[in-house]
Parts: C-alpha cells; sequence; structure tokens
C-alpha cells in the first residue's frame, strides 16, 4: 500500500492544518497509509548537535525515507513559512551522513494549508514549493489546496470541512495518482 508521511507546520494542539491532514487521513484510509508526523521534539537546529542527529530527527528521517510521499499541511506566518515547519526541513535537508545523503531528494511531496486569511496560504506555498525545489523535491504542483478564511469551515476549534471537503478529495486522489506514476 503506497505510504505518505504527513507533515503539518504547527504544534498547536487543535490546529486548523493538522485536523485537515486527519481528514485527508480518513478520506485515504484503504487507499493508502497517511501517517502524520510529529515534529514536537525537533529541537533548533544546530550544527553543535548535528552528528549524531537526535533522536527526533533520526525517527523522522526514517519515517521519510519509508515513505512514498511527504504532504505538507502548513497555515502561513506572515506570508511566510512557519518557523517550525523551515526548522524541520533545515534538519531534513542535511546530509545523513558523509555516505548518505539528505532525505528529501526525490521525494514526491503534495502541499496544502489553510488560514485565516483571504489568500489561504498561497504565498507561503510559493515560497515552501521553491524551498523544496531547492532541496531537489518532485513537486506536485498541479493540485494544490489553499483554504481561506478557514473560520467559516470551523465550529469553534473544531474543523467541519463544507464545500473545501471535495478539494480535498481531489488533491489526494491527484497525489496517489502523482505517486503511482
Amino acid at each position: 500500500m503506497t505510504k505518505i508521511l504527513a507533515i503539518v507546520g504547527s504544534l498547536r494542539r487543535e490546529s486548523y492544518n493538522l485536523q485537515l491532514a486527519q481528514a485527508a487521513q480518513t478520506y485515504l484510509n484503504g487507499k493508502a497509509e497517511l501517517e502524520i508526523a510529529d515534529i514536537h521534539d525537533i529541537p533548533l537546529f544546530n550544527q553543535d548537535i548535528e552528528t549524531p542527529a537526535p533522536a527526533a530527527v533520526a525517527a523522522l528521517r526514517q519515517k521519510v525515507k519509508e515513505a512514498d510521499g511527504v504532504w505538507f499541511f502548513s497555515p502561513e506566518y506572515n506570508h511566510q513559512i512557519t518557523g517550525v515547519l523551515k526548522n524541520t526541513l533545515d534538519w531534513l535537508s542535511r546530509p545523513i551522513s558523509s555516505t548518505e545523503p539528505q532525505v528529501l531528494a526525490g521525494k514526491p511531496a503534495a502541499l496544502s494549508g489553510t488560514g485565516l486569511g483571504i489568500d489561504g496560504t498561497i504565498p507561503m506555498q510559493d515560497m515552501l514549493a521553491s524551498l523544496l525545489s531547492f532541496l531537489n523535491m518532485n513537486i506536485m504542483n498541479s493540485s494544490r489546496l489553499t483554504i481561506p478564511s478557514i473560520w467559516q469551515q470551523a465550529e469553534g476549534s473544531k474543523l467541519k470541512l463544507k464545500d473545501s471537503q471535495k478539494s480535498l478529495e481531489k488533491q489526494a486522489d491527484a497525489f496517489l495518482a502523482f505517486l503511482n506514476k
């Protein structure tokens, strides 16, 4: 079965982007295995502790290696990539050892995000796509998901996708097709 690793660019317990990843996980049940990575214990990148990699970093690298693709779900902060996502990518972009390269190169990637603003996460996704391209990931650009004004699809802190559910399903199906080419 196809294995997808979801990386959420927010540490908030009830993050809308985490809930979006969980909705994708539910939709893909039986079609693919989608695991949501836990990045809470990833330390700030620091070359002084790069080798050997901290346990949380080593575990995440292994999950990326085992996945057929990586699906990013992230808000944007000030029209930028979130600090926690950038830090995670900084760790993943480093070679594992002198004989083993970084784990992102050639890995297929999909981008999704939701936020409170009217532009969804378009500025952040454009920057993320640029960064992932620099890291030599294979980005599915033809089907990105940006959900603006997420408060319109939430009841309090709980995400209740309405019209966007179909868009999420369309992106999930497109990513599966992208992975199975």
